[in-house]
């Protein structure tokens, strides 16, 4: 590419680059179903990528609570949407998230939205996961925090492999849900459970 054609590419509007993309798809971006597509797809990508705009720190600060309470909490099967960075397709799920307070909890609203703010981005599942770990571990510093991700991913069910009920589960572990095998398992046998019957 030229140093010309970079710079013209640079200027163009998200518009004029979602409407270069489907011409060279092969399509019209004139004919009747595609005109406003260019726009829409600005206004999709920009809802999908909010997350960059966030700050994660920021938003649990602000909802810190002092508590004596030393017990899991868990806030589980939250449902996350997010692109693929690979493909920018794409992969959705459930998250689970647990920590043990160590003085301070989570308003609880916090942890989807935490969630929220990381799938808002282009993503890789194994770095999310230990993007929500970490972020809630530094702001609030429990005795330990866990995080699950249950996830499908399209990149791998609409091409490539092309398998349709495969699933990917990544996890993050830090203090004790790292150090202590019996908090690690009450916190997975705990999302496992079904309407609290277990199965």
């Amino acid at each position: 590419m030229s140093v010309g054609s970079a710079t013209s590419l640079t200027s163009a509007t998200f518009e004029e680059l979602m409407r270069e993309v489907l011409v060279r798809l092969g399509e019209d971006p004139e004919r009747e179903g595609l005109i406003r597509t260019p726009g829409r797809v600005k206004r999709a990508m920009e809802h999908l990528t909010s997350g960059y705009r966030e700050d994660p720190e920021k938003l649990l600060k602000g909802a810190l609570f002092a508590v004596q309470y030393d017990e899991m909490v868990i806030v589980k099967d939250i449902e996350m949407f997010s692109m693929c960075e690979h493909h920018m397709l794409p992969f959705f799920g459930k998250v689970h998230v647990a920590y043990i307070p160590n003085g301070r909890v989570i308003g609880l609203s916090k942890i989807p939205r935490l969630v929220e703010l990381f799938s808002h981005r282009l993503q890789i599942q194994e770095r999310m996961t230990t993007q929500i770990a970490e972020t809630i571990q530094t702001v609030i510093q429990p005795q330990g925090v866990g995080v699950v991700i249950e996830a499908r991913h399209l990149c791998m069910m609409m091409r490539g492999v092309e398998k349709q009920h495969s699933s990917t589960v990544t996890s993050a572990m830090f203090g004790s849900f790292r150090d202590s095998q019996q908090t690690r398992a009450e916190f997975l046998s705990l999302i496992r459970a079904k309407n609290g019957n277990g199965g």
